[in-house]
Formats: C-alpha cells, structure tokens, sequence
C-alpha cells in the first residue's frame, strides 16, 4: 500500500459541465464511484475503488472495511445490523464472505466455482449475495453451482457460521428479499440486472413476484412490458427499480400490497439508478455518481457526500507486462505482427503500443510508449526504416508513420471517423494500401497528400491487397451479388479499376510474382465431395486450388513443357525483380483465360505472398465448427517455380508475415512467436517476448478505452443513425463518469452503460486488466449431489451424474467402470480430511489438482473404501445429459414412444453436435418436439430448419419388403417447437422461421429478442472487449423483426416453480398434448410396399415394352 492518501469526495454529476470530446478526463482526486450501497441505522456501506467502505448515512469520510486486491461488490447489512455479507475475488474463486460490521477480517462461506472459467459480465456473478434471512442466521446467494446452463441462476442459503449451502425451493430467481411473515420473499424469476441493454422490452425483460417459500404459491405483480427488479419489500409496499416511466429511465417504483396501486418515487431523467437494496429504515443507491437514500417510510430523498480516502493502489502508474497483451491477429484475423527486413526484429502491438523486438540480440524498444493511444497494426517499410501503423492519438484513427529506432510519429492521414486495418507498403515504399470497417480500400502517398478511395465493397471487408513489384499496380478481390468473390487489378498512374476474374468462379488472395510476370491466386474450383457418414448428403472439403495467370499474353506459362535443347522451348528462367524504373506490363484482355493451376494438392489456402522465385501459401485443416479436423495441421507452403517443386516449411501455425526477399517467416503458434529461414526442415527460433514491460496510467488507459469503444459503435454500428439516439451527447454526459472511476469494474460498468444507451441487443463490456495477481484457484468437482444425514452428521451420495463415459466432454467421474460409488454411499473422507457437517464438502477440494481420493462406505460402519477419483472442472454437461435424458424419458413415457425429443442448447457447435446425435437416432418418431429454451444463439439454425423442412416425398423398397423413406433422413410427421424468455439471438431466430416455413407451432413464452448480430468481441487496449451489432433482421415486406420484442408462441404456457418443484413441466407436456392430438388425424404408419403383382404402375398395359 502506498503511504500518500487522498481525500476523494462524491458529487453530483449534474453540477459537472459538459465534456467535449477532445477532452482528456484526468483522475480528479475530490471524486469516487460509489456502487452496491447497503443500508443499517446510520450506516451505509458501498464500494469505491473495488473496496467495501462505511459512512455515516448523513455522510463524511468514509472509512475501509476490506483491502484486498480482489473485487468486492454486493454488501448486504444482516437485518440485526451485525454482520456484512458481500461477494469477493478472493483466493483465486468469487464467493461469499462475511466481515462484522464494526469492521474486521473476511471469512469465506462458499466454496465452489462457477460453470465457467471466466464467465462474461452480463451472467452476473456466480455466489453473488442478493440478502439475508430475517433471523440474519444465514446469507442468501444466487449460484450457478448445480445449473444445466448457464442461463440458471438458483438462490441457496449459508449458515453465517459456515456450513453446506442448501438451495431454497425455487428452480431460479433474480433477486429477492424478505417480506414481514418471514417465508414469503419479493422477487424477480429472471436475473440480467447485469445486462446493460437499456429501454428492453423483450420476453426476458423482468417481471416482480411474490412468492411463498412454504406453499410454492406465487403471484405476479407487474405485468409491464419493461425491466422491472431488485424488490424490496417494507412493511406492506414493495419498493422495486423501473424504467415504466415515459423517459424509459430506471426509477425507483411502489406498489401498495393494500390498494393494489405502483407509484413512482424518484423522477431522475439523466442516469439510471444503479443496483439499490433496503436496510432497515430505508434504501439506498447510486444514481449519477452519487449516494442516495430514502428514507422510510417518510420517502425522503437525500444525498450523500462522502470522501473517500483511497490510497491510489488500483490507479496509481504501474509497470504492467505487455506480453500478455500481444495482439496475434485483428478482427478479420489477419497477422497483426511485422517482420523487419532483415529479419533481425519483429514488431507487435501490445497494450496500445508499438514495440520492436530483438529476433535474438538486443534492445526491445516501445515507439510509442503511451496510455493515452491505442496504436495498432505495425508494418515495416521496405527498407526497414519506417513502422507504418493505426493509433487513435488524433481523437480518431489514422495511419502514422515512425521511424523503427525510435522518433516523432507523422499522421499520414487525417480522417474524422472510420476504423481502419493494417497498412501495406508497396516494394518502393512510395504508396501505402490499406482498408476501414466501411469496406472501402484506400490508397495514400507516403510523402504526404489526400488518401484515394480504390474501391468499395458492397458486402464484405477487404483484406488481401497486394502491390506489384513495381508498386504501379494494385490487385484484390471483392464480392460479387452471386456472393462468389472477383479479382480486381488498380493502376495507380491511371486510377483505372479493372475486374479480371472470369464468370462463375471465386478467386481471392492475389499476389504477384516478384519477377512481374505472374499473377497467383486462390480460388475454389475443385468440387471434393465428401459424403456424409450419417445421410444423404454431400460437402465440398479442400476445394481450394492455387493458380497462376501471365500478365502478358506473350508470356509462356510457366508450367510450360521443358527441353534441354537451345531454342524457345520450355518456360524462361525466372528473372530478378524489376527495378524501380521498370515497369510490370499488364494485358487484361484474356488475363483470365491465361490462368493455369499450380500443381499443388488442394486445400483450405488462407493467404498467399510471393518472394524471390516462386509464391507462399499457407493451408489449414478443414474447420470443424469447434476448431480444426482431428490429425491434420496448418501448414506454411513454398512453391518453387524454377524446381517446380512444393515444400512445407512450418507446420501448426496460425498465420505468417513474411521478408520482402522471402528469406524468412515470422508466425505464431500456440500463442509463441518465431522466426525461420523459409526453408524446409529448419528450426524455428523463438522470439522472446517474456521481458516486455511498460508503465501504464489506468486512469489513462480508461479514458483511451471510453473514447475507443465510443468510436468503434459509432463507426460501425449497423444503424448510421444509432437507432435514433444522439450519439454525441450521450457521450459527453458519460464522460463526466471518467474521473470517478477506481477500478477496472468500474470501467465496465460505465463501458456497458454507455452502450446500453443505443437501446439494442448483443451491446457487451467486460474483461480487462483487474490488477489482482492471485492466480486462479478453482474447486475441481466429483459429478456428484451431497446431503447431510441429520442421523449421523455425515454426507450421504444422494446423486452420481451419469453423463456418457463415451465422450470426453460428458466424462462423469463418479460413473467410472469399476469404481462401485453408488448413490445412498456415504462420503466420509476427502484426500485423507475427515468430512462431517457443518463442514462444507468443497471447502476441502477448493484449490486441489490432480486425482482426489474420497473414502466410502454403503453403510455408516461399514467397511471403508478409498477411491482415486479423477475430478471435473465443471458439472454444466454432465447436469445438462441428465436434464436431457429425463425429458426424453418423460416424452417418451406420455407418449408411449410415438414422439421424439431434440434439446438445443445453442445454435453454435453444441448444439448442432445435439441436434446431430438426436435428430438421426429419432428418425423412428412420428412426430418430434425441438426444445429451444434456455438456447444462448449461434449461427446454425438453418442447418438445423432444412433437415427439419424435409418432406416425406415418396418411398421405396427392397426384396424383404422393408419401407423406406424419401428422403432418406427425416420425420416426416407434425413438430413442435419450445421456448422461453431465455431463446435469444439464434435462439429468436430459429423459432421465428420454424413458423414462416410452416413447420409448426410454437409452446411456451415469448423469447429475448435480440437478433442484430456480432462477429466476435472487439479487443480494447489492456485486453477488455466490447461487442459491436453489425447487422440486423428484416422481413419481406422490408419491416424490422424480432428486435427488443422476441418471437410470440403461439400457445402460451407459463412454468411455475411449484409445477416444476414437483417434477412437471407443463411447457413439455402441452408440446405432447399438442403433437398427440395432431397424430390422431394422420395414418399410424408410413403407407406399405405394393404388392409384388401386378409387377408395374397402374395404368401400363402387361404387355408394354420398355429399351
């Protein structure tokens, strides 16, 4: 800790004045954000700085409760004002702790980790405290700890004195309190309190219930359509945050238990109200920056000014390890390195900085050496002189130039908006090309001048621009309407833009010979068609070749028939580049037609570059939606024109930069850099990165990200008029936030309000650099259910997860051949530690690695067992293959096996493996149910509509008279589809056009709605990411779909917790109910072979003839 403090006071941001957009947010030392306030008598409790701290409810100096370098958030006074419960990172897992309210050390209740290893900021936080018992005898949290996804989150209750946490009866919940009988709790059924999509209206927006916790009776409240949470219940009104107002902002509401009336409370029209809670004679928040309480039950309204005396630990200058923060590739997934000339350096971007790297001997140097600049995208110049590069110092990004041993950069160009893409030198060093976000390709003199707009691509980005040897010509591809892709020629003397591809083929990755008289590319143009193992079907695998063209028609291809007599036979030897002064001759008429493979085997290409005599290509395996087929590797090929001959060179690699003479690679692998002769069979050296170190200012580097993530929705955000909102503005008011910000959550809790104000879905913040070197310390999992025997105060087995042995992701540690753990056993030892209540099961796992030993016995004397058991990191898919089992069997059993039972958990390579391993093994079905619920999207759901689409056409036969269908592979009888408000993205989209293809109806509750989609997560300089909707959905007739609304079912049916507590989903038993009356008007079976005589269709004479 450091010795100096400062005093940081808590004010309004309504007196703040407006932020211009130029201007830099320093750290004001007079400001603090305060979150997660709590309330008892006259002490509040919030955190600043990622810290818990107390202040006089009338305010004054707030003082610390917790010092660790963990993130503290939730603290929740006890009812009788005794203890604070709160959520922490602490000792490398986020649980529940508990300090005394006068202060003292934290001690941890739970112990188990979440579904993931880093799960995203908008689940919310696993173990997340949401209250107390009335009897403050225990801490009610909310976990993912047994959920079978990760939609679920479940409240359970720890005992303040520690212990197992036993969950409430409740199948999922938002948060809650208490009300006055002490069994009945206030709460919503959905948590996405850290989902920052404001003005929601969607099918997961939040509605308040009561609830009894004895009768599982529970009663809504509201029925708006908008977020309605975090209740809180005094005496006989429920106080709760609501954006029901006509300003959409999230207030503070009531609603009387005795008049039946809500009323609003608080009327803020600026910010929203940020995560209230209720303490015994009031409640709490932040609102705008600032402190505020209501008293009850007057609902007074006041403010509280604190100062906060923050040692500056979490913002002060530090020295930060930049080799966690290498950029390998951009966005578009090209090579975002550079290889110096000579080969002797490489040059990376790594937290917003420009650095150069010895390949062995030397100095590493930072150009840039700057928090206030996010630079990007380095590229040498040909002589080794020059680093081209993007950075947003401007206030927007440019293309700077710098000179590679350190000096003052120069802004090549001077746009006001627009996100560009790696520069490319040409051979002479005269022109740079580079392309933006807008799909436009750019072209701009080295010495200065206006950039030159080449050329726009309607659909896609462009990425594979390359100059000729003499730097007069520019080649690259665009696509066409067919969505097949063009290769188009630039010359730069004339400004003439030529298309050189021929029709009905899709050609990419130009690069030309480095002698001028060859123009490579790749195009798909071998159909290899692999057949489908599990139906009739076919897909085009490896169907890249690599091409070569002459650019002058009096060029003889080189592939050319050779001979060693003199004369004019056989194809030239290959002449050395051209020099500045020559020029590359270019006859496009018939460039196409000239054009001959190259006689390599063919593949997945994914860049092509040319150096000395002959061309560089690198392949990769076919692409399995979740990584790479099995056995094979990408590989960095060289073509030698002059052998003719194809070598590998590397192998594993990810992508490559390459010397301008071809004498050496650089690439990455397996998150490693290297540098290698281009020859084969020679050993890569590894760069070393490991030393890299800079001096960051985080205050700094939050306001670079602020302005960056602000720039990046405006320039890319699908809607150029940012869904009616105004986006300058809505930057000024945030940037007032800028100089309260204490800690890297704070930065994403401001990055995620300011991109909840576009008001669309798919708008995320989150990672970063929190500065908490304590390394991760997760609790590895049995795949088992424990309960207390009250008889003994022992744990007893109550459930072993099955999972499927067979596949490595179902792998169930329990259910090992050989081991005999059976549910009943009892569990008594873990790694050699005695277990017996009150002591918590995973508090002895937590941190452990390797094989665990448990010691059993089927009886409590009996003879004890020890078993070596090989843990799980997460119990998600073993939970999930137990949910999906049971509904099978229940749809099944209702049925009486005439109905099949599909479950998707999303629509990217999970589930499109479920549907794949359920959809064939039904095919028997009659009719068939696709479980959509809880499915977090994807991109799949047409993959999945067209086999669902499939029509019984006719059938066929053989000589044992057996049916078969065409097509082959179908179900051909009546289909339902389920959902709920957790369907989102894809998860919207395939019910939506199950319904327009007429496939069937929709059960359940209106989904999310959120289908403007996204391509990945964009990387902010310290590592964070926030996600930008690039495109969107719109029907025939041209209007808007889903969006902020979701998919309505077409039979409404609600899951209440007590239907489900008794083991009834009334959402899957009224898709039976629903496909069985449909059935009973459709024949019982597929219609029966004809007899074997008469041996021809009606109507054809005995005696026809058929040649």
């Amino acid at each position: 800790m450091l010795a100096a403090v400062c005093l940081a006071a808590l004010a309004p941001l309504a007196q703040a004045q407006s932020v211009s957009p130029d201007t830099e947010q320093a750290p004001d030392p007079l400001h603090a954000l305060p979150r997660y306030p709590t309330l008892h008598g006259q002490d509040l409790v919030f955190v600043a700085h990622g810290n818990l701290w107390r202040v006089s409810r009338n305010g004054g100096p707030a003082s610390r409760l917790t010092s660790d370098a963990g993130e503290d958030m939730l603290p929740r006074y006890s009812p009788d004002g005794q203890w604070i419960a709160f959520t922490a990172s602490y000792q490398g897992n986020r649980d529940v702790y508990v300090i005394p309210a006068a202060g003292g050390p934290a001690r941890r209740l739970t112990w188990h980790s979440d579904i993931a290893s880093s799960a995203p900021e908008r689940w919310g936080p696993d173990n997340a405290v949401v209250t107390w018992t009335p009897d403050s005898r225990s801490v009610v949290f909310l976990s993912r700890r047994r959920a079978w996804n990760s939609w679920i989150m479940q409240p359970y209750r720890v005992p303040v004195t520690g212990g197992q946490p036993s969950a409430l009866p409740l199948d999922r919940a938002g948060f809650m309190t208490f009300g006055p009988d002490g069994h009945t709790v206030a709460l919503t059924r959905i948590l996405r309190d850290w989902r920052t999509w404001k003005r929601y209206n969607g099918g997961l927006a939040q509605s308040i219930f009561t609830y009894d916790l004895t009768s599982h009776a529970l009663t809504q409240i509201t029925d708006w359509s908008c977020t309605n949470t975090q209740p809180m219940w005094f005496g006989r009104k429920i106080y709760f945050l609501s954006d029901h107002d006509s300003n959409r902002r999230a207030n503070i509401w009531v609603y009387d238990l005795d008049t039946k009336q809500f009323r609003e409370v608080t009327h803020f029209t600026d910010f929203d109200i940020d995560f209230p809670s209720l303490g015994d004679s009031g409640l709490t928040f932040q609102q705008g920056g600032v402190l505020w309480v209501i008293d009850l039950p007057s609902e007074t309204l006041h403010r509280v000014d604190t100062t906060v005396p923050d040692d500056g630990t979490r913002t002060n200058p530090r020295l930060a390890d930049l080799s966690k923060s290498i950029r390998a590739t951009d966005m578009a997934g090209q090579a975002d390195y550079a290889i110096a000339p000579n080969a002797l350096r490489a040059a990376f971007s790594a937290r917003g900085d420009i650095v150069t790297v010895p390949a062995e001997h030397g100095a590493m140097r930072n150009l840039t050496r700057s928090s206030t600049a996010d630079d990007d995208h380095p590229a040498f110049s040909p002589d080794g002189a020059t680093i081209a590069y993007t950075s947003d110092e401007t206030g927007s990004q440019q293309v700077m130039l710098r000179p590679a041993s350190g000096g003052p950069a120069r802004a090549l160009t001077h746009f006001r908006t627009g996100y560009l893409y790696g520069p490319l030198f040409a051979p002479d060093g005269l022109h740079l090309a580079f392309s933006d976000g807008a799909h436009a390709l750019w072209l701009i003199d080295a010495r200065g001048g206006d950039p030159v707009r080449i050329a726009t691509d309607p659909q896609m980005e462009i990425h594979d621009q390359a100059f000729s040897p003499d730097g007069q010509w520019l080649a690259f591809s665009m696509s066409l309407p067919n969505q097949q892709r063009a290769l188009y020629l630039y010359e730069i003397s004339t400004g003439q833009l030529s298309r050189i591809s021929a029709p009905g083929n899709s050609d990419s990755l130009p690069a030309f010979s480095a002698d001028g008289k060859y123009l490579f590319f790749a195009s798909q143009r071998q159909e290899h068609l692999a057949v489908a193992e599990n139906e009739t079907n076919v897909a085009l695998l490896k169907s890249t070749g690599l091409y070569v063209t002459t650019l002058s028609r009096t060029t003889p291809s080189p592939f050319a028939p050779r001979s060693d007599e003199s004369g004019p036979a056989g194809s030239p030897k290959p002449q050395p580049a051209p020099a500045a002064h020559d020029r590359v001759k270019i006859d496009l008429y018939g460039l196409a037609d000239r054009a001959v493979k190259v006689p390599v085997e063919d593949s997945t290409i994914v860049s092509v570059q040319t150096a000395g005599p002959g061309v560089f290509y690198m392949t990769q395996p076919p692409s399995l939606l979740d990584g790479d087929f099995p056995g094979e590797k990408s590989a960095l090929h060289h073509y030698d024109l002059t052998a003719r001959k194809d070598e590998v060179l590397q192998t594993g690699l990810d992508n490559f930069a390459l010397t301008p003479d071809g004498s050496h690679a650089m690439f990455a692998r397996e998150h490693k850099y290297f540098i290698a002769e281009t020859k084969p069979k020679t050993q890569a050296h590894e760069i070393d990165v490991s030393k890299l170190r800079s001096w960051v200012t985080p205050p700094q580097e939050w306001a670079e990200m602020f302005e960056n993530a602000w720039r990046l929705e405006r320039d890319l955000f699908f809607n150029p008029q940012m869904n009616g909102t105004d986006w300058q503005q809505i930057h000024d008011k945030y940037a007032q936030f800028l100089p309260l910000l204490g800690s890297r959550e704070d930065v994403n809790w401001l990055l995620g309000s300011i991109q909840g104000e576009i008001g669309n879905s798919h708008t995320y913040a989150g990672g970063g650099d929190m500065d908490d070197l304590t390394p991760p310390a997760p609790t590895p999992l049995l795949g088992c259910d424990l309960a207390v025997d009250e008889a003994t105060g022992r744990y007893r087995i109550v459930h072993v997860l099955r999972g499927d042995n067979t596949r490595p992701d179902y792998r169930a540690p329990l259910a090992q051949p050989g081991l005999a753990v059976h549910e009943g056993d009892y569990l008594l030892a873990i790694n050699g530690v005695a277990l017996e209540a009150p002591t918590d099961p995973d508090s002895l796992l937590a941190g452990a690695s390797g094989p665990i030993s448990i010691t059993v016995s089927d009886r409590i004397d009996g003879a004890k067992r020890d078993v070596l058991v090989d843990p799980v990191k997460s119990e998600l898919s073993l939970r999930e293959a137990d949910w999906i089992t049971h509904n099978r069997d229940e749809v099944g059993r209702l049925s009486h096996g005439q109905i099949g039972y599909i479950y998707l958990s999303d629509m990217e390579a999970l589930g499109l493996q479920q549907f794949m391993r359920q959809f064939y093994a039904q095919l028997d079905k009659r009719a068939v149910i696709i479980d959509d619920r809880w499915n977090g999207g994807g991109f799949v759901d047409e993959i999945i509509l067209e086999r669902l689409r499939r029509v019984l056409i006719g059938m066929g036969t053989d000589r044992e008279g057996y049916g078969m269908t065409l097509p082959n592979q179908l179900i051909a009888g009546p289909k339902v589809t389920l959902i709920n408000h957790y369907s989102a993205s894809d998860g919207d989209m395939f019910p939506y056009y199950f319904r327009q293809y007429g496939l069937g109806k929709l059960i359940g509750t209106r989904t999310w709605g959120g289908v403007r989609g996204i391509r990945g997560m964009w990387n902010l300089l310290d590592g964070g990411y926030i996600s930008i909707p690039e495109d969107s959905l719109y029907d025939l007739k041209s209007h808007w779909i889903i969006e902020n609304h979701g998919v309505d079912p077409d039979i409404v049916v609600e899951d209440a917790p007590a239907d489900l507590l008794r083991g009834e989903d009334k959402q899957l038993e009224t898709a039976v109910s629903t496909l069985q009356a449909e059935l009973a008007n459709q024949p019982a079976a597929l219609p029966h072979p004809p007899g074997w005589l008469p041996a021809y269709p009606p109507g054809n004479p005995p005696d026809t003839h058929h040649d």
